[in-house]
């Protein structure tokens, strides 16, 4: 049983560092290709959608490692707790780097955000120049990086949770049906 133990620590630790840098990497690449402050939707729904497939990829790989150590068993709280480590570890990992990034980086990073977020607010054309005010302040206030910090961890933990249940029910499943 302790060899489980150490195994699942050294898979989850080995794949959320993995999918921690390929978070990190996603993100440098955006950031050298000038997208960052782009304000293009397709940009930033694109980053996302990527970055959900690497949290898929690297959760169904430390599970399928998981397994493969283990005779090829899993139970579903096993997958789970795989699933759910390496997504904060990778998240605990990507969070450093974006702390890094929004204080030593791109210092003003908050502020280039607020001012596209100004501009698209106002060529909308639907609201008041003083509610767009009240908007950008109640943003700033969730955008400094101890806030987007958390708020990215929080939101990681919370996807990983569901693709977690969902690999592990899947992979429990394929097992079942050997």
């Amino acid at each position: 049983m302790k060899t489980n133990a150490i195994n699942s620590k050294s898979i989850m630790l080995k794949n959320g560092l993995y999918y921690g840098l390929a978070l990190i990497a996603v993100s440098v690449v955006v950031y050298a290709m000038g997208l960052t402050f782009s304000g293009d939707t397709a940009v930033g729904l694109s980053v996302t959608v990527l970055s959900f497939l690497v949290m898929i990829l690297f959760v169904i790989l430390g599970i399928n490692q998981y397994k493969s150590v283990n005779s090829g068993y899993i139970t579903l709280g096993q997958a789970f707790k795989i699933g759910v480590g390496v997504v904060l570890v990778g998240a605990l990992v990507s969070g450093v780097y974006n702390l890094i990034f929004m204080t030593l980086i791109e210092p003003d990073f908050t502020e280039k955000m607020l001012n596209l977020q100004r501009e698209k607010m106002a060529e909308s054309g639907n609201l008041t120049s003083q509610q767009i005010d009240q908007s950008v302040e109640m943003m700033r206030k969730f955008m400094s990086p101890l806030s987007s910090f958390l708020m990215s961890i929080g939101g990681t933990l919370f996807f990983g949770f569901i693709i977690s249940l969902i690999a592990g029910a899947v992979m429990q499943k394929k097992e079942q049906s050997f």
